[in-house]
């Protein structure tokens, strides 16, 4: 008589599976901080435009504030990667004109919330917040460096006039960049921002050498 042996059943995995795809969920979390603010995206707010429980997004980022500043992330890797590939122009002033021209495209883009992330986020807000405050900032401080060092690069390779504070007009880059997405919350179209950014990129232009 032939025996057959039965191979045990698999292990069955440990833990519950997730019921929903990460990476989608931290999209639409990124869309509601972009479209609410921080303090103004209640869990409820989040979980609904998740399709999540409020169990499932403390189990999966552990805080409103971890899942912020992973939309924070998912935002400047999917949305505000165009700044840094502008960053990238072998001509310093025609990098920072293309900065301004697509900042002004994309922050009045009509599929999604006006404005930048990033730009505008958390300026003010309640005491206990202050740490996300903080992690905004030193978003925003990344930021200044990275165009400050394009336009010091500029000065060194012949692009900008020597004598230029690159400091000074990075700060001013970054200025118009929040303007512009401050104007693009209150309702300001491509136009009027390509127009804005017009102005800015002639000054811009002053310091080509």
């Amino acid at each position: 008589m032939t025996i057959v042996k039965n191979n045990p059943p698999a292990p069955r995995p440990r833990g519950r599976p997730r019921a929903f795809d990460r990476g989608e969920a931290l999209a639409k979390a990124a869309e509601t901080f972009w479209r609410l603010g921080y303090e103004g995206a209640s869990i409820a707010d989040l979980t609904a435009a998740m399709g999540i429980t409020p169990q499932s997004l403390y189990a999966a980022f552990a805080s409103k504030a971890d899942l912020y500043r992973e939309a924070l992330d998912w935002y400047q890797a999917n949305v505000g990667a165009s700044m840094a590939a502008a960053l990238e122009e072998e001509d310093a002033v025609v990098a920072l004109t293309r900065v301004l021209r697509e900042s002004a495209r994309e922050f009045t883009e009509p599929d999604r919330p006006h404005g930048c992330m990033v730009s505008t986020a958390v300026l003010t807000c309640a005491t206990e917040n202050q740490p996300v405050a903080r992690h905004v900032a030193g978003l925003r401080t990344a930021t200044l460096h990275l165009i400050r060092a394009r336009i010091a690069r500029g000065i060194s390779e012949g692009q900008v006039k020597r004598e230029t504070d690159a400091d000074s007009l990075a700060r001013f880059v970054g200025a118009m960049i929040q303007g512009m997405s401050v104007q693009a919350q209150d309702g300001a179209s491509a136009t009027a921002l390509s127009s804005l950014a017009d102005h800015a990129i002639a000054e811009i232009e002053r310091h080509r050498a």
